[in-house]
């Protein structure tokens, strides 16, 4: 099923000592949209200070009462690296904070391993131990540090704000068309499978879905989206109603629209054999 963004802000971590915050915002990989962190203020118990807290860490969603459980505890988030959740995360920081909660990390580039469809689900991996920390991985740590320059190590990984993207105007091969309301994300995989585009600038009162895969352009300096479909074609396309859970064949419908692959197709078509 597919989760709506700005609904899940607000959500609270349940660590497994107490309540740990709320969820404010969430980090994606531009690269691979997937969310990779969601960003939890903490509330007066420490401080408000803002915390990364990855999909991995994850045992589970209460949807109905809106909480989000996790295999980690307060005292595991108090003592965790410091991270400056305002400013851009380095691989640097990323690679402290996988090795202190014992989480699998791409030292190439990539952030946490996986793409969409092997990125984290709402379960821990099997012998995943929050926290767990060994000497034979600090060991492997320390020597995979010195064989990375510096300057790579402190590269910006390319994360990028959810919340920061919400607003983003969205400019069509023949003009702009709206801006970027919210984004899909699934539940399973932590996924991002739709912007959801708010026309009112042009085409009042209308909410349409645009696919990350569709997007040709993204200019951050900027604040605009672009995408190579002309203003007629995302006119013609299916609405959306974010009050109704989206189907299947609703998506189906969607790609038809574009006549393009769908992600379940294209998933299918990539995933090693393990036959």
């Amino acid at each position: 099923m597919l989760r709506s963004m700005t609904d899940l802000k607000g959500y609270t971590l349940g660590a497994t000592d107490g309540d740990m915050g709320h969820v404010t915002d969430f980090l994606f990989d531009d690269t691979r949209w997937t969310i990779r962190y969601l960003v939890v203020e903490t509330g007066s118990w420490l401080k408000s200070r803002k915390v990364l807290i990855s999909p991995f860490s994850l045992a589970g969603a209460d949807w109905t009462h809106k909480r989000l459980p996790v295999h980690i505890s307060r005292e595991e988030v108090k003592n965790s690296p410091d991270i400056d959740t305002d400013k851009p995360v380095s691989r640097q920081h990323e690679a402290q904070h996988a090795d202190y909660y014992g989480l699998p990390y791409d030292r190439g580039g990539g952030g946490l391993t996986g793409a969409a469809q092997d990125a984290p689900v709402l379960t821990s991996p099997p012998g995943f131990t929050a926290g767990a920390q060994t000497s034979a991985r600090s060991d492997v740590t320390e020597v995979m540090d010195r064989a990375v320059p510096t300057r790579q190590r402190n590269d910006d990984p390319h994360l990028r704000s959810c919340q920061a993207v919400i607003g983003y105007h969205l400019e069509a091969s023949d003009g702009d068309i709206g801006h970027v309301h919210s984004m899909l994300v699934e539940e399973d995989n932590w996924a991002i499978r739709y912007l959801v585009l708010n026309t009112s600038n042009w085409w009042l009162g209308h909410q349409v879905l645009m696919a990350p895969d569709w997007v040709s352009d993204i200019r951050w300096a900027d604040s605009r989206v672009s995408v190579n479909l002309s203003r007629q074609a995302i006119q013609t396309s299916p609405r959306f109603d974010a009050s109704t859970p989206l189907t299947r064949e609703q998506e189906q419908a969607l790609y038809h629209h574009y006549e393009r692959p769908t992600y379940w197709e294209r998933e299918h078509k990539n995933a090693p054999d393990r036959s």
